[in-house]
């Protein structure tokens, strides 16, 4: 397989709901977010799965694919609507693989949904993962500055609800007491859906060997994509903050300007007309 990535700039306005199914869907990556998700979507997009979903699309790429994420949870856990194969088309038409939260929590209905597609559980210990997830997800989910930047970022409007009902719906709403136990219990009924031919249990510590062999790749040769660790993750989250509210400030301090240009403007030719005199005396 070959190909280039294609990669959206932040932002980008698609309605998948005027979008179908391009591609075939081949590998399905069900384990958990903070599992080496976008290590693995890195690693699949250079060996040519194109496109690789992950939730960096919904949240800053392309975020009006939240607009059907919000449909898809309260079809599944709400009982509002209804989210069938040719939802799922329309939203991953574009897509050979997916990976990472939102798609893992719906691995039941993407494994009805693409029965001929392969299947694999990035693995982490319970603890290192429910570690990992509660100084990174947990903490962008209560983060403060998450809800103001929502509240101008046409991108944010729509990604802060979808992401709060995702982590709400999956966990419960009790993510610090029953985290662990819906972790295990998700890796459990994937194991118990999917034949052990088109299973595979894998930890990006692992590398390209069983990942290639799994899908029947040749192995690069190029090390290992190593990226988004606990730490990285945080700094980009703040990163992006604080580029959101300097772009949100410099926008405010423009539109103050030229407020103020075309109000001296006005008065200036109120001035010339000799009405200015007369406006100012009548107040």
């Amino acid at each position: 397989m070959g190909g280039t990535a294609i990669l959206h700039e932040d932002g980008v306005d698609i309605d998948r709901r005027q979008c179908h199914r391009v591609v075939p869907m081949k590998v399905l990556v069900l384990g958990l977010c903070r599992t080496g998700t976008m290590s693995v979507r890195i690693a699949l997009r250079s060996l040519g799965y194109l496109e690789t979903y992950h939730m960096r699309a919904a949240s800053t790429e392309t975020p009006r694919d939240c607009e059907m994420w919000m449909q898809a949870l309260h079809a599944k856990f709400d009982n509002q609507g209804n989210f069938e194969k040719k939802d799922w088309d329309m939203l991953l038409g574009h897509c050979q693989a997916v990976c990472d939260f939102p798609a893992a929590a719906f691995g039941p209905e993407l494994i009805a949904a693409y029965p001929n597609a392969k299947v694999i559980l990035t693995n982490r210990d319970v603890d290192s993962w429910y570690n990992s997830a509660s100084k990174t997800i947990l903490q962008g989910v209560q983060d403060p500055a998450f809800a103001m930047i929502s509240s101008f970022d046409w991108a944010f409007r729509l990604y802060r609800p979808m992401l709060i009902t995702l982590w709400d719906r999956f966990f419960e709403g009790d993510f610090e007491g029953r985290g662990k136990e819906i972790y295990t219990a998700h890796y459990d009924q994937i194991r118990k859906l999917v034949p052990p031919e088109r299973l595979l249990e894998y930890s990006v510590d692992d590398g390209w060997e069983p990942l290639c062999k799994f899908l029947r790749e040749d192995v690069p040769d190029v090390p290992f994509p190593n990226t988004n660790s606990t730490d990285d993750f945080v700094f980009g989250m703040k990163a992006r903050n604080q580029k959101k509210i300097k772009e949100a400030r410099s926008k405010a301090i423009s539109l103050f300007c030229w407020i103020s240009i075309f109000g001296l403007a006005f008065i200036g030719m109120l001035s010339q007309l000799g009405l200015f005199r007369h406006t100012v005396r009548w107040f």
